[in-house]
């Protein structure tokens, strides 16, 4: 990251920072969702547990199916975007040397480069949970893929 994006980061974190301890906080305000995360369902989600526990605990299903027998089946699909940008700078210079009250000339070198990259990846994380008919989870699935 060179300097200038360094610095207006910085101020901005500073600024955020500054004006989140302004402000009282407030109980009533929910939580910042965490992050949807393979790790996270594998913690948080075990055989046994209710429609209502993972619900506090992933959040709202994308999709919600019900069987002929009426068991329900919830599936979690997450798809995100990661930009990676890196830029680099390579130079080299040189000055000459005069001798005694002469000057004897200036010896100039120079070189330089700059190269500046940007990579996007997809991230896909989907997750199937399957109820038994009293809402308790028997068993979930999940599939997790970069491209």
């Amino acid at each position: 990251m060179d300097r200038y994006a360094r610095v207006v980061v910085v101020a901005l974190a500073v600024g955020v920072g500054a004006a989140g301890a302004a402000e009282p906080k407030d109980k009533t305000k929910a939580e910042t969702p965490r992050e949807f995360t393979l790790g996270l369902v594998q913690r948080e989600i075990r055989p046994g547990l209710f429609q209502a526990d993972v619900a506090e605990r992933l959040g709202s299903p994308n999709i919600v199916t019900r069987g002929p027998d009426g068991r329900e089946a919830w599936v979690y699909d997450r798809v995100s975007t990661e930009f990676e940008y890196s830029s680099g700078q390579f130079g080299l210079g040189g000055l000459g040397s005069g001798a005694g009250s002469t000057f004897g000339g200036i010896l100039g070198l120079a070189a330089g480069k700059r190269s500046e990259k940007g990579r996007t990846t997809q991230r896909s994380l989907t997750v199937v949970i399957r109820f038994s008919a009293a809402g308790a989870i028997e068993s979930f699935t999940w599939h997790d893929s970069r491209f």
